[in-house]
């Protein structure tokens, strides 16, 4: 029961990060980065990185979580 709770808490978090990922993306300090250099800020880089990181983690912990159980 505790590693399913630490699994959701992981995607929630990650859903979290990837949001603010995608709400840093579209500011107008982003933007500008973006299309002069073609890469977005280090922050919102690592928001990216770290949501999809932890959702991923998140996920597998519940779908491996299940399997281990059968």
């Amino acid at each position: 029961m505790n590693n399913r709770i630490v699994a959701i808490v992981l995607l929630v978090v990650g859903l979290l990060l990837l949001f603010f990922a995608y709400q840093s993306s579209q500011s107008m300090g982003d933007q500008l980065k973006e299309a002069v250099t073609g890469s977005f800020t280090d922050s919102t880089t690592w928001f990216m990185i770290l949501g999809a990181a932890a959702a991923v983690a998140g996920v597998g912990m519940l779908v491996l979580g299940k399997s281990a159980r059968r």
